[in-house]
Formats: structure tokens, sequence, C-alpha cells
């Protein structure tokens, strides 16, 4: 992506047109799953560009990680061969360089294993996830007849809020890596998804979309069975608490 931060150290002048075959777009290795059963071991494709992007901000990784999460750190000189790697492609890898953000368990993860850990997550969630169950639990436990119409209330205002935020994320357009796609966001707002993203490497956004798709099963799983138990009178319920005090003081 072109709005993404790339390392500094590329090469220039002279060198920089004896790069050849260093485009973005190019697979530069690709590297078994973490999570993929033996049976099953997939390979992801890791291009240029992902490397670009895990040398440079927020990540800044050094030799020794980059050659972790490239499955290449107990391979003989591995360290040194992977410098030699990087530099036929223009990209500087010093040795000593201190990695600059926390490493954690999506640190290992490449771009490929990330998205496709989102999107099964996102599946489980959606399949597995005991929404009505939950809300049927909760509704019977923490709801008395007379509170139904305020328990209705919170439900709506949280459906609304649930959906901005979830308006607001699918706009990022970061997790369209390797793609040349619009901004819809403003720059003060994309700038920090855009960390969000390269930190969990496509897997933030779409994770916390998953999780969201959830709530917002539990809500109206919730507002079903209050309706089943405690049904409007007639027109329907209120939307607001403004409008029910309107109605009060019209009846005095």
């Amino acid at each position: 992506m072109s709005d993404l931060p790339l390392i500094k150290s590329m090469k220039s002048g002279k060198d920089a047109g004896n790069i050849g075959s260093g485009s973005p777009s190019e697979v530069f290795c690709a590297v078994p799953g973490r999570l993929s059963l033996l049976s099953s071991t997939s390979k992801y494709k890791v291009t240029i560009a992902e490397v670009q992007r895990r040398l440079s901000p927020p990540e800044c990784l050094n030799a020794s990680l980059l050659g972790g999460v490239l499955r290449r750190a107990k391979s003989k000189n591995g360290g040194r061969l992977l410098r030699e790697k990087l530099e036929k492609i223009g990209l500087n890898l010093p040795a000593g360089r201190r990695k600059a953000a926390n490493v954690t368990l999506l640190t290992s993860l490449v771009e490929g294993e990330a998205t496709h850990l989102a999107k099964d997550f996102h599946f489980v969630c959606e399949t597995e996830f005991p929404a009505r169950q939950l809300a049927e639990y909760i509704v019977r436990h923490q709801t008395e007849p007379n509170d139904s119409y305020r328990r209705k209330e919170l439900i709506l205002h949280s459906q609304q809020i649930t959906k901005e935020l979830m308006q607001i994320l699918s706009q990022d357009r970061t997790t369209h890596f390797g793609t040349r796609s619009q901004h819809l966001l403003e720059p003060s707002m994309q700038r920090h998804l855009t960390h969000f993203s390269l930190i969990t490497h496509g897997f933030g956004s779409p994770a916390i979309m998953a999780v969201l798709h959830a709530f917002q099963t539990f809500l109206n799983e919730s507002l079903n069975y209050l309706e089943k138990l405690y049904p409007s009178n007639g027109g329907g319920m209120v939307s607001s608490s403004l409008d029910k005090s309107k109605m009060d003081n019209e009846k005095k």
C-alpha cells in the first residue's frame, strides 16, 4: 500500500536502479503457518511490501525477530543470509537494531495467516457464539416486569452505539493490504486504525468486527425475548426516554 510507512533505509540512486525484481507485490518467500495442524499445514506468501511493513514503524523488527517470523532463525547463518537477501531487494537491516514495539503472539504471524485467523474467528463467532441463550438467560435473571420498558430502551441505545462503531471500522482501509483502495475516513482517524492494523497484521479490525457482530446478535435476541415476555402495547414501544417524558407531561 502506497500510504503505509516503508523502511527509510531503501537504497537510492544507482543502486536503486539495480533492484530489478524488488517490486512491492513480488513474493519474498513462503512461510509455513504456525497455527495449522500437521495434517493440513498451509504456506503463506510473504511479499516484499509485507517485509517492508515489518521493518518499518510501528514494529521495526530486528534481524532476529524477522528471521523468526520468516522461519529462518534456526538455520545456519540465518541472520546474515537474511540481511544479504534483503540487500538484494534494496532493504538494509543493520545488525544490532532494536525493535520498536512489544512482542506478542501476533508478532509471529505473517499477514496471510493473521487474516486467515480473523476469518476463522469471525466464522466461529457467527456460528457458535450462544447469543440467544445468553440473551434469554440475562433477561430472565436481570429484568423485572415493571422494568421491561427501560431495559428495551437501554438495548436500543446500545444497538445504536455499536452500529456507529461498526460503521467506522467498516471504512478502515488498512486491512486491504496490497490494494490501492481509497480512504473513506479522515486521515487523523485512519492513522490510528492503520497503526492497530499494522501491529496485528490485519487481524485486529476484522476480529473486533466479529465481536461486535456477535454483540449485535445478542442485543437483537434480547429485544426479541423481552418482547415475547413483555409485549408492547399496541403502538409499539417508545423510542427514547425523552419521548416518554413528553408523553407523560402531555397527560398532565
